[in-house]
């Protein structure tokens, strides 16, 4: 049976062929292979392809180009792959022997093609009971046999149809893996189910296979994949909803098919509820079931919480805050004792301010306080260097929000935690910084694990940049008035963070900021090029004086281009951390990098944003140890999950607090030059700033104060909910 992998293809291209002698990479997702290969009359060779490896013995056929790596030396990497079942008696053997075949050792392979020569592979397929003849094969043996042998046959049939309907076998392994024997079934019948259900295959892939196997581009099951698809989309940029018509005009030109049958489809999967239609302000707002539900549930649970909160029985709450005061030699302005009183008199109060203003403070206060009166209380932050920064400015404990809920991972898509509606937290006051990260879903989560009648206190900045996922929870709790809120604008602290402090404030209120040499700097750079080239030099130099490699964090406001996230990475890592003899490399990563975790991995218990060092690299994993001494290990197939952390976006910056941060700000950045972002970067160092770039470039970020709406109707569910 030949298949082919197209690969993309390359110009210079060479070709080989012969037989394959060991798999020495595999990855787990079928992304990515490493083997070793006899050519016809040539010797060995390694290659590298992007897909599924081949089985051991296979003849291969390939299509690409010499290349030197700089570690494994000269590797042919192959952009084509042809691959045949072994048809010579070695090539079988070879194939028996490689462990592919569960039963068969390399002894028993032996033996096999010693009995039956050229067709052994025939003989396990079609005639398998005459392997019986063979010393040491007996009934069970055989059915192990056979059932492995039909699983690599049934791998093999996945890759064949892919390729022949023009999709890349890349996706047969993990196809294979959901659905077996009934894979090439689904992918016919049922093909956006894959979307849903297979990590790393999204509706782009299943609506090809979709296409391949003769759906009509106007079917109705293909336009509610799609509009499901783009409401996904339309969530990572942090929208709830979208108005019906942007909805329609988006998927109609993404599927090629007409508007009008597009608002067919919504109009029919809104009478289903599997969407939800919210009329407001004349608009007609479409929801995912998800989103909608989150939504609902917030502005319910926050109300709920609200009226049912269990009064805290004191005397005179101003007089415990000033007893407090004394025992702690501070005068809380008025604003700080107003929010420490509130705490005390309603279910769910929110605390914001910029840096410096106190906040941390007040929540000293409220704990100190509460807790004399034998409350229990819960503190917590979305991400872990936010709650190790929370635990060490109140000295009580402090996790994320994720472990405090006890996250168990996802099933039908959606989050699951332990603590829930079912299983609460057993607390009396809850208090949660950094609202501003916090999605609508996961509010959601923290809300319906609180006990009816506990306090909540939300804390956060309203002027940083909002969550990365959908809503803009603090923003729409503070619009909709309902909700009882402290802002705190008096700036405090003005020591050692003074003038980064000051510099905040100044860009929140659209000022350019001040520069001095010791903490808040600015260097001049012309062109991308040049800023990364700076960037390299001030962090080298920085790790010499002995400033350590977590301490220091380069943000940039891109992803692409020489100044961009990506390639900062690569430069960086050169630099601080070179390649030598005595530091193992796995795909990319080495050991003793800065890296991040880029998605939640509950069974680890590490999530999206946590940062930490790889410590160890074998041949099987690498292990990387995160702040606060967590140590996790990763397979190969898992390598995904992590990213370079040398530099980072400044969304994925928020929660954290570092000594130095170094940010670019160039023309080139153009709509990612905004006043909340810059504040959101500056905001982020304890006791260095240096910006790089154009001065220009800095005034366009100052002077922009436009924020993109984002369509969420959390506020106006809060206003009905006090209306009703």
């Amino acid at each position: 049976m030949e298949l082919q992998q197209n690969l993309g293809f390359r110009a210079a291209e060479e070709e080989l062929a012969g037989v394959v002698d060991h798999i020495i990479f595999a990855a787990g997702d079928g992304a990515f292979s490493v083997f070793r290969m006899r050519m016809d009359g040539q010797g060995k060779c390694t290659a590298t392809v992007k897909g599924v490896a081949p089985l051991v013995g296979q003849e291969v056929h390939l299509v690409g180009s010499w290349v030197t790596h700089p570690r494994f030396g000269r590797q042919f990497q192959a952009v084509r792959m042809h691959v045949s079942a072994p048809t010579s008696a070695g090539g079988i053997e070879r194939f028996l022997a490689s462990g592919t075949i569960n039963g068969i050792g390399p002894a028993m392979a032996r033996r096999i093609v010693e009995r039956f020569g050229a067709e052994s592979l025939a003989i396990i397929e079609r005639a398998p009971s005459r392997l019986k003849e063979i010393s040491g094969i007996g009934p069970k043996t055989v059915e192990k046999i056979v059932a492995s042998y039909m699983r690599q046959s049934e791998l093999r049939d996945i890759m064949l149809w892919l390729e022949e309907h023009g999709v890349s076998g890349t996706y047969a392994a993990r196809i294979f893996k959901a659905y077996g024997s009934l894979a090439v079934e689904v992918m016919e019948k049922s093909p956006y189910r894959l979307a849903q259900e297979i990590d790393g295959i999204g509706f782009i892939t299943a609506d090809t296979i979709a296409i391949a196997a003769g759906w009509e581009k106007n079917s109705t099951a293909r336009i509610a994949a799609g509009l499901s698809y783009e409401l996904t989309q339309i969530s990572s940029g942090g929208h709830c909803c979208i108005p019906e018509g942007m909805l329609a005009d988006r998927a109609a030109q993404r599927l090629g098919v007409m508007r009008s049958e597009v608002m067919e489809v919504i109009g029919r999967e809104v009478k289903m509820s599997r969407l939800y239609a919210v009329d407001e302000m004349g608009e007609r707002l479409i929801y995912s079931p998800q989103l909608y539900k989150a939504e609902e549930e917030t502005a319910r649970l926050l109300r709920m919480l609200q009226r049912k909160a269990e009064h805290i029985h004191v005397d005179e709450a101003g007089m415990l805050v000033s007893a407090w005061e004394a025992e702690h030699n501070v005068n809380l302005a008025a604003a700080q004792r107003e929010a420490v009183i509130a705490s005390l008199e309603h279910g769910v109060l929110v605390l914001t301010g910029g840096p410096g203003t106190g906040k941390t403070t007040v929540v000293r206060s409220i704990i100190d306080i509460l807790g004399a009166q034998g409350l229990e209380i819960m503190l917590a932050a979305p991400t872990g260097r936010a709650a190790k920064r929370l635990a060490e400015a109140t000295g009580y404990p402090a996790a994320t929000v994720h472990r405090m809920l006890e996250a168990q991972g996802r099933e039908d898509g959606e989050m699951r935690f332990a603590r829930d509606a079912e299983t609460q937290l057993e607390a009396d006051v809850i208090i949660v910084d950094e609202v501003s990260m916090m999605d609508i879903v996961l509010m959601q989560h923290l809300l319906t694990a609180v006990l009816p009648g506990a306090h909540v206190i939300l804390v956060g900045d309203v002027d940083q940049l909002p969550a990365v996922g959908p809503g803009s929870v603090l923003k729409d709790i503070l619009r909709s008035g309902v909700i009882p809120s402290v802002r705190l604008t008096e700036i405090f602290r003005q020591n050692n963070t003074g003038t980064i402090v000051l510099n905040a404030h100044a860009i929140n209120a659209g000022r350019v900021p001040s520069f001095t040499e010791a903490d808040f700097s600015f260097a001049t750079a012309v062109s991308s090029e040049d800023a990364a080239a700076q960037i390299v030099t001030i962090c080298t130099r920085l790790l010499r004086a002995g400033t350590d490699l977590m301490d220091m964090q380069v943000l940039s406001p891109m992803r692409r281009e020489a100044c961009g996230v990506d390639m900062l990475n690569r430069s960086l890592q050169a630099a601080l951390n070179p390649p030598a003899s005595d530091k193992p490399e796995a795909v990319g990563f080495r050991l003793g990098d800065k890296v991040m975790q880029i998605k939640n991995n509950y069974q680890k218990k590490v999530f999206n944003g946590d940062t930490g060092r790889i410590i160890d690299i074998d041949a099987d994993r690498l292990t990387v140890r995160f702040e606060g001494s967590l140590t996790a290990d990763y397979e190969a197939s898992e390598l995904s999950e992590l990213a370079p952390a040398y530099a980072m976006s400044v969304h994925k910056s928020q929660g954290s607090e570092y000594p130095v941060i170094i940010l670019p700000l160039l023309p080139g950045h153009r709509i990612m030059l905004q006043r909340n972002l810059l504040y959101t970067a500056v905001t982020r160092a304890k006791e260095r700033v240096i910006l790089l770039g154009s001065r220009a470039a800095l005034r366009t970020a100052v002077e922009n104060d436009r924020t993109r709406r984002r369509y969420t109707l959390l506020a106006e569910r809060l206003a009905e909910a006090l209306e009703g």
